[in-house]
């Protein structure tokens, strides 16, 4: 019976029982800030290590792939969205009476602040949320302790593309202590960034995906170009892997850790 497949209602307080996540940034925020059994089903993405940080503890939970008839026979009392998640899907569910709530992705620290908060509000766990914020804010005051020279970072993945100024990348970046290369060159969002661009800019760090020298392919054929191995030689190149900036959260700075620890051993020389 249709009834029977219906949501079942939050607890007295209002906080939802039963909650469904359907988008990878969405699914980890929702595991960092969820009470034990609140998070029922996270989406397949969060269990893929190459775009989820807590692709380990995702498979706690029941996946599911985004489809409308998987999620309306789990009975949710909360789906969370992004704002960019199939939206048919989304459609679909609030017309069948499903709460849902749909987060925009972050382009800045203080919008993964902002989103930790909210989904803190949606769960009825705020003292959760306000602990993950108060440790971000904390490991933020530690890392800008540490002073470094100007030195210029070139963000740089397959097929040339940068992350330019108004993106999470970016602003990581500046919480390590260095400058945005795309962001010099009058490049925001994400942008393409020429080969001959970077060679002449000869930036003093290259952040590449580690996943950009693993298998042949054509988007990946600038790594593999002379000049930029001129450009980029080891001790200047430094391995950022995309899980920690795809999303944000608390993970998001470990990459930050990451530069400014390559950045530290570049100016020691070690």
């Amino acid at each position: 019976m249709l009834w029977a497949a219906l949501p079942h209602g939050a607890s007295a307080d209002g906080t939802p029982r039963r909650v469904v996540s359907m988008n990878v940034c969405t699914d980890q925020m929702a595991m960092l800030v969820a009470g034990k059994g609140q998070l029922y089903s996270v989406s397949y993405l969060a269990t893929d290590g190459s775009t989820s940080a807590l692709a380990a503890e995702a498979t706690s939970y029941v996946v599911n792939h985004g489809l409308a008839e998987e999620i309306f026979l789990m009975k949710p009392d909360l789906v969370i969205a992004g704002t960019y998640t199939t939206r048919t899907t989304v459609d679909l569910l609030k017309r069948l009476g499903f709460a849902v709530e749909e987060l925009a992705p972050e382009a800045s620290i203080a919008e993964v602040r902002a989103n930790l908060q909210r989904m803190g509000k949606l769960l009825g766990r705020q003292q959760r949320a306000d602990e993950l914020v108060g440790a971000m804010d904390a490991e933020i005051a530690r890392l800008n302790e540490i002073k470094l020279p100007e030195l210029d970072l070139a963000l740089y993945y397959a097929n040339g593309f940068t992350s330019g100024s108004g993106t999470l990348v970016a602003d990581i970046v500046g919480i390590a202590g260095l400058a945005n290369l795309a962001g010099k060159l009058g490049i925001s969002g994400t942008g393409h960034l020429s080969l001959e661009a970077l060679v002449l800019a000869r930036p003093d760090l290259i952040a590449i995906d580690s996943s950009s020298e693993r298998g042949p392919a054509l988007a990946k054929q600038n790594f593999a170009h002379p000049a930029f191995r001129a450009v980029a030689p080891p001790q200047r190149t430094v391995q950022l892997d995309s899980r920690y900036t795809i999303c944000g959260g608390p993970f998001t700075l470990i990459a930050a850790n990451i530069l400014q620890q390559a950045a530290l051993k570049l100016d020691t020389g070690k």
